[in-house]
């Protein structure tokens, strides 16, 4: 399926899903990591405590054996013995009776000894243990013997054997370990002492160790050589070799290969255990965990889907009934109404969609009235229209009556009538023409107001002829410019001035109408400035009069840079019925008012431009004009024309 062709009802649906399930996934995840935190902090709690307790286990052994090999090494009466040599067959038959009896007394004071044996420097060898002993040929050379007398007199640790290692009818495992024997006069060796006894305290230490039933425990020396094993192993796996812990009591934990690898150092002999323990009796408790968790994932993930198939066909059903009301709409049915009893917001779209229709309903019966209307408006006009070439005819001919006549004055006035006349007959809705065009239109208009006025108007026309091929509408300054004449000019005692300039910027034109007449009160200027739909309280530069041509041109310049250049903030279109003034520059009976020529420029250019109007009372009107710039409308090498009227 295409992403675009997906529903709404199915983008709800996975996004609901994949929200809920994610936040299933996450939560699972956290709680997993978490999970498996806490167990291997129990894990290593566990380990600490068995190794503090297998520590103090030793610390007895070590105890009582330390003290168990000074009952003899520091006997005086042992040591005075074994360095004894008397002559007579019976003293030294009481001598070596004398020390098998201290000898024996050290043997049962423990019932985990096995043997005692003391071999001496000159050769000599007492033996106490369970059975007859026949001692193993070769024992000086034995790398026990020689850690015994290289243990200064201190106790040494040989290590857990199979069998005794020194009495040949001792089959049974023995913990063995010794001491040198000194002359306490003289402080010198005499001698060593050997023990064996049983290995069970040291098994059962170890067994302590142990993290599960599958766990294997060994103990290794400071040479890592094997001293015991809890699963009878003569040699140390590779799996028990790495790092060692080097202060008593640490502890060193390690994964390797699915395996716990925990090391502890123990308190004497150097000795080192090394406990290893397959990650999936460790772990047994947290795979019950993951496999509940899979579970409750499961059943949390279908509980999900269906939430959001409800959740989404919840939203998506007011939705769908209200594509199919559209697609009536679209069929042209405006009576129906769509009830929507859902969420507040899709209740409110509901009654806005009703709203809609209900408006679309009506406006398309008023577009029909309307259209009827306009075709019963224009069979009238076709009915009543009058063939323009009679008119141009009759006013060519009285022209040339009146030319013969030699009357020049009313030839020029009839002349320019008639061009007005075949300028405006010629109108199209929406065309426009250039300002040169419009301008000419003006000249004639102008031509008969002099004529009427009998010369008390004076006209300055100020525009560049680069700016003649800029389009306008039709019939767009001669409104403005017989406002100018009507409202302004003609109720005025005295001459009259009436200016028109130009200036461009900025890809827009601003034609300026500046008259000296009698201005407009504040009320007048407020009400026209509401049918331009400017802001109350707006205003533009003084419209006061200017002078010359040079002044004008330097006023509009100024209104330029006051007004045009915001002309998107001051003037905005006015809706089609907006009403205009009945009095003053507004709307007269029977013609085009400002208000008319405003909205036709705002129409047809946009909300930035149209007129703007400023006025004092007794001080003359300005009404600016602002108009886009096409591209290229500019003429090139073209002279400013300045001429008066």
């Amino acid at each position: 399926m295409r992403p675009g062709s997906r529903t709404l009802q199915q983008r709800l649906f996975i996004v609901l899903l994949c929200s809920m399930a994610g936040i299933v996934l996450v939560v699972s995840f956290l709680f997993d990591n978490r999970a498996t935190e806490q167990l291997q902090r129990k894990i290593y709690d566990l380990s600490s405590k068995n190794v503090s307790q297998t520590i103090g286990l030793f610390d007895l052994m070590d105890k009582g054996f330390d003290s168990l090999s000074k009952s003899i090494s520091h006997n005086f009466d042992l040591v005075r013995l074994l360095q004894a040599e008397p002559a007579e067959q019976r003293q030294r038959f009481a001598n070596e009776r004398a020390i098998t009896n201290i000898i024996g007394a050290n043997f049962f004071s423990r019932e985990d000894l096995i043997g005692i044996h003391i071999m001496t420097d000159a050769g000599k060898v007492y033996n106490y243990a369970n059975y007859i002993n026949d001692m193993m040929p070769g024992y000086r050379s034995t790398s026990w013997y020689k850690s015994i007398v290289n243990g200064g007199g201190k106790i040494v640790w040989l290590g857990i054997y199979p069998s005794s290692i020194i009495d040949a009818n001792e089959s049974r495992p023995v913990l063995a370990f010794g001491r040198q024997l000194f002359d306490l006069d003289e402080h010198r060796p005499i001698g060593i002492v050997l023990y064996e006894t049983s290995p069970a305290p040291i098994i059962a230490a170890l067994n302590n160790l142990k993290l599960s039933p599958s766990s294997q425990v060994y103990l290794v020396d400071a040479e890592n050589k094997l001293v015991s094993a809890t699963d009878g192993s003569k040699e140390l796996p590779v799996i028990a070799s790495g790092n060692r812990p080097a202060d008593t009591g640490e502890t060193l934990m390690e994964e390797r290969d699915g395996m716990m690898v925990v090391s502890s150092r123990l308190p004497f002999a150097n000795w080192t255990a090394i406990t290893v323990t397959p990650d999936r009796d460790l772990n047994m408790e947290l795979m019950e965990m993951r496999r509940y968790l899979i579970i409750v994932g499961i059943v949390l993930v279908v509980l999900s889907i269906i939430a959001a198939t409800v959740f989404s066909n919840t939203i998506s059903s007011p939705l769908k009934r209200m594509i199919r009301e559209m697609k009536r709409v679209e069929l042209g049915n405006f009576q129906g109404q769509l009830a929507a009893e859902s969420y507040r917001e899709m209740d409110a779209l509901a009654g806005s969609f009703n709203q809609m229709v209900r408006q679309i309903g009506q406006l398309v019966e008023r577009v029909r009235q309307s259209a009827a209307s306009e075709k019963n408006a224009e069979l009238q006009a076709l009915q009543s229209q009058v063939n323009p070439h009679f008119l141009y005819n009759t006013l060519d001919m009285i022209y040339w009556m009146l030319d013969e006549r030699e009357e020049d004055d009313l030839g020029e006035v009839v002349l320019a009538l008639s061009r007005m006349f075949r300028y405006s007959s010629h109108w199209e809705q929406g065309a426009l023409v250039t300002l040169g065009e419009e301008l000419e239109q003006i000249r004639d208009y102008l031509t008969i107001i002099q004529m009427r006025l009998e010369g008390r108007v004076e006209v300055e026309i100020d525009i560049s002829k680069e700016l003649y091929g800029v389009p306008i509408p039709k019939m767009t300054l001669q409104p403005i410019i017989e406002n100018a004449v009507k409202h302004g000019l003609e109720p005025l005692h005295g001459d009259g001035l009436l200016e028109l300039t130009a200036i461009a910027a900025d890809g827009r034109l601003q034609l300026t109408v500046r008259d000296n007449g009698v201005g407009m009160t504040p009320e007048k200027l407020e009400r026209l400035r509401a049918s331009f739909g400017v802001p109350s309280g707006s205003s533009l530069a003084s419209p006061g009069p200017r002078g010359r041509t040079g002044a004008a041109v330097q006023g509009a310049e100024r209104g330029f840079a006051a007004g045009a250049n915001g002309a998107a903030s001051d003037v905005s279109c006015p809706p089609l019925e907006t009403e205009t003034p009945s009095e003053g520059y507004g709307r007269k009976q029977g013609g085009i008012g400002l208000a008319n020529v405003h909205r036709r420029l705002c129409h047809t250019f946009g909300s930035g431009y149209g007129l703007q109007a400023d006025s004092v009372s007794g001080n003359g009107t300005v009404i600016r004009l602002t108009l886009p710039m096409p591209p290229g409308a500019l003429r090139i090498g073209g002279a400013t024309a300045k001429g008066t009227e």
